[in-house]
């Protein structure tokens, strides 16, 4: 496909993902407005695609409809996608589109800030982390990792005439390896792992090798995935050409955390979900977590100044607020004092259009409170088990990591209820503090469809 083609087809995806952005901002204002839910260890939230939401210990509030009137969103919409496709009519985008994108793929793109972050990172030992404010919520995090694994893995041996069948898996930006017990206990066949900072590889090898080692000293020499492991940075590089065998297809892609670094331009989006999709078989899943434009766009509306937070974490935005770009819409992010590196917010529904184009089709999106009240049940016992959530009230001698005076308000009311009926009570919590940071996340799955092929050679997917 010549050059210019591919500029038109990459503005046909901005101008239609426009167009569905008016069309999603209306359903969501309408379907999104949560009721309170109240059950031990849960916080239900408010929360809308353009709504500030307000998040209190106990009471998250259906609010008021957001300023501007329907009216000024849809002209804007509408003035938006006219800009949009106005480009059609020439050879190739705009010099102001194709500058943008230049320079956020040039030398100084983010994501070598962001391979420097991970790989100076340190090391932290139990101890260390068991001291940290946010355990239990980074628990949390993990337990919803673990369940969203689990239930896709699932899927895809439910699918499979063959019992036993081999499931190969690609752990995209895989970090230091943290999801590897996850594959274990998944029983997976094969595992590529790759990510951009080649540290963190390293340290995923030396936990695989101990992994490894392990198992087969377990009676029966234990059941052990084999593993090939791909540096480089995903939005630029093709992966397919790095694996051991390039023709392989997969069951499944999950990335966690981090496809939110690809919106810094249309390239490098295009070029992640490329390497997401390009060799999963029709039936295999992508899944994955990342931050939530909408609820960060809203706090930061709702907000007199460019950032929001609280004790444990502070988002500063480094875009108009107004008026958000598709791609490069950057802010900073802090949790537990430690500095991140720059993120991007990714416009869901350009998320969506990207991936249709590479024949992925969305199944599920859900909030992290969405998912964990359907999940809470099946993995009770498993939330147990990773301490997911703080004993309150607390042991004896034993300090709650939230202030005190603030973060348990909603438990401690809860507790209260009970104990009217039941006497003594103890129930799983985090402190608001967690419950507001761990809001901002989504979860996200979409599966392969089959295809037909185009007289040009290139694929056509029906979705």
């Amino acid at each position: 496909m010549s050059e210019n083609a591919d500029d038109l087809e990459q503005t046909l995806v901005l101008a239609a993902a426009a167009a569905d952005s008016l069309q999603y901002e209306d359903e969501v204002e309408e379907n999104e407005t949560e009721s309170i839910q109240e059950t031990p260890g849960e916080i239900s939230y408010t929360s809308s695609y353009t709504i500030p939401t307000r998040h209190s210990p106990e009471a998250y509030d259906t609010f008021e409809s957001e300023q501007r009137s329907v009216k000024k969103r849809k002209a804007t919409a509408v003035e938006n996608l006219n800009h949009t496709v106005s480009y059609q009519n020439n050879s190739h985008i705009s010099k102001n589109l194709k500058a943008e994108d230049e320079s956020q793929t040039s030398e100084y793109s983010h994501t070598q800030v962001v391979a420097t972050h991970y790989n100076l990172l340190e090391e932290k030992g139990l101890q260390e982390r068991f001291k940290s404010q946010i355990i239990h919520m980074r628990n949390f995090h993990n337990w919803i990792k673990s369940m969203l694994i689990n239930e896709y893995l699932t899927k895809i041996k439910d699918s499979k005439k063959q019992h036993n069948a081999p499931i190969r898996v690609h752990d995209m930006c895989c970090g230091k390896g943290g999801d590897l017990p996850k594959w274990k206990k998944g029983n997976i066949t094969h595992l590529i792992c790759s990510d951009i900072a080649e540290v963190s590889l390293e340290h995923c090898k030396e936990r695989y090798t101990h992994m490894k080692r392990r198992c087969q000293r377990e009676r029966g020499g234990g059941n052990m995935f084999s593993l090939e492991f791909i540096p480089g940075d995903s939005t630029k590089i093709r992966l397919r050409e790095k694996y051991s065998d390039p023709s392989m297809k997969l069951d499944l892609v999950s990335c966690q955390f981090a496809f939110h670094y690809s919106f810094e331009s249309l390239p490098q989006a295009e070029g992640m979900m490329r390497n997401a999709s390009e060799c999963l078989q029709p039936g295999g899943y992508f899944i994955g977590t990342m931050p939530d434009a909408n609820e960060i766009v809203a706090r930061a509306r709702k907000s007199d100044t460019d950032s929001f937070g609280n004790s444990i974490l502070q988002v500063t935005s480094e875009f108009d607020l107004d008026n958000p770009p598709l791609f490069g819409a950057k802010y900073n992010f802090q949790l537990d004092g430690v500095v991140n590196c720059p993120e991007f917010l990714v416009h869901f529904p350009t998320f969506v259009k990207l991936a249709k184009k590479y024949g992925l089709k969305l199944v599920k999106k859900e909030k992290f409170f969405k998912f964990f009240e359907r999940m809470k049940d099946e993995g009770r016992q498993l939330m147990t088990t990773m301490r997911a959530l703080e004993m309150y009230p607390p042991g004896e001698n034993v300090t709650l990591l939230g202030n005190a005076d603030d973060d348990y308000l909603h438990a401690k009311k809860f507790v209260e209820r009970l104990e009217k009926n039941s006497g003594s009570t103890k129930i799983g919590t985090l402190s608001k503090s967690e419950w507001d940071a761990s809001s901002l996340y989504l979860t996200f799955a979409f599966v392969k469809v089959k295809n037909t092929w185009n007289a040009d050679g290139t694929p056509c997917y029906d979705i």
